[in-house]
C-alpha cells in the first residue's frame, strides 16, 4: 500500500499546456507530468536556476486524474496582443524583473478549461528522498508563492490539498477511492494514469499511448513522453 495526496484542481479558468505550434498554446484535458512538478515546486519555492531539484521531483511524480466537471469540447480562446518593453515590472514573487530583449509586440493564442474541476492522487517514488509527501502537504497548506494551475491567470478557487491520505495500492486505486461530488447523478468520469499503476485493458480503458509530457528542466525544453492509460471511473464506484 502507498500513501497518497489528494489535490483538487478547481478554478474559473485552468489550463494543461500541450504541445505549442508558433504563437498557439493549446490545453490538453489532463495535467502533464512537468505542470504537476512546476506547481509543486513553486509551492517548495524552488527556483527555476535549481534546475536539478526540480527534474528529480519530476522524475519522481507518480499521479493519475479524474474529470469531475468541465466541457473539454468548448475551450475558451483567449487572444493576447502587447508591447513589451525593457522596464522592468512586478513578479508574483513581490520582486522586479526586466527583459534583457529590445522592445517588440507579442502576439499570442491562448485555449482554457472554464469552470472545471480535476481530481488529482498523487505520490513520489522513493519515499526515502527529499522533499516527501510531508514536505510537499506542508508547502501546498503554505506555499512559498502565490500557486496557480497552469498559467499565472487559472488562481485556485478553492485549497489544493485535500485534507488526509489516500491509501491505496496503485494510482488507479487511489483515484477510485476518491469521493464523488455529493448527490450527483452517477456517470462515467474520464480518466488517466500511469502505465503499470492500474488496468491497461478492459472496459474502462480507452487507449494506452506515449504521452510527450515531460520536460528538460535543465534546457527548459521537451524532455520526451511516458506511457498512460485513458480511461473512466465510474460514479458508482466512488466513495460515498
Amino acid at each position: 500500500m502507498h500513501d497518497w495526496l489528494i489535490l483538487r484542481l478547481e478554478a474559473p479558468l485552468l489550463a494543461f499546456g500541450g504541445v505549442a505550434i508558433d504563437h498557439i498554446g493549446v490545453t490538453r484535458d489532463f495535467p502533464a507530468q512537468s505542470m504537476l512538478a512546476g506547481l509543486l515546486a513553486n509551492a517548495l519555492g524552488f527556483e527555476r536556476t535549481q534546475w536539478e531539484k526540480i527534474q528529480s521531483l519530476q522524475d519522481r511524480l507518480v499521479f493519475a486524474a479524474r474529470r469531475d466537471r468541465g466541457d473539454e469540447t468548448a475551450p475558451l480562446t483567449d487572444v493576447q496582443n502587447a508591447w513589451l518593453e525593457k522596464s522592468p515590472g512586478w513578479t508574483t514573487r513581490g520582486a522586479l524583473e526586466g527583459r534583457a530583449e529590445a522592445n517588440y509586440p507579442h502576439r499570442r493564442r491562448r485555449d482554457y478549461h472554464m469552470d472545471a474541476r480535476i481530481m488529482v492522487a498523487l505520490r513520489l517514488r522513493p519515499t526515502d528522498k527529499h522533499p516527501d509527501l510531508e514536505a510537499l502537504a506542508a508547502a501546498l497548506e503554505r506555499p512559498a508563492r502565490p500557486l496557480f494551475i497552469g498559467r499565472k491567470p487559472c488562481l485556485p478557487a478553492t485549497p489544493l490539498l485535500l485534507p488526509g491520505r489516500g491509501a491505496a495500492p496503485d494510482a488507479y486505486s487511489a483515484l477510485r477511492a476518491i469521493a464523488g461530488e455529493p448527490n450527483a447523478e452517477p456517470k462515467k468520469m474520464r480518466a488517466l494514469w500511469p502505465h503499470g499503476e492500474g488496468p491497461d485493458a478492459g472496459e474502462n480503458v480507452w487507449r494506452v499511448i506515449d504521452l510527450p509530457d515531460l520536460r528538460n528542466w535543465r534546457t527548459g525544453l521537451h524532455g520526451g513522453t511516458r506511457r498512460i492509460i485513458e480511461g473512466t471511473v465510474f460514479a458508482s464506484e466512488l466513495a460515498a
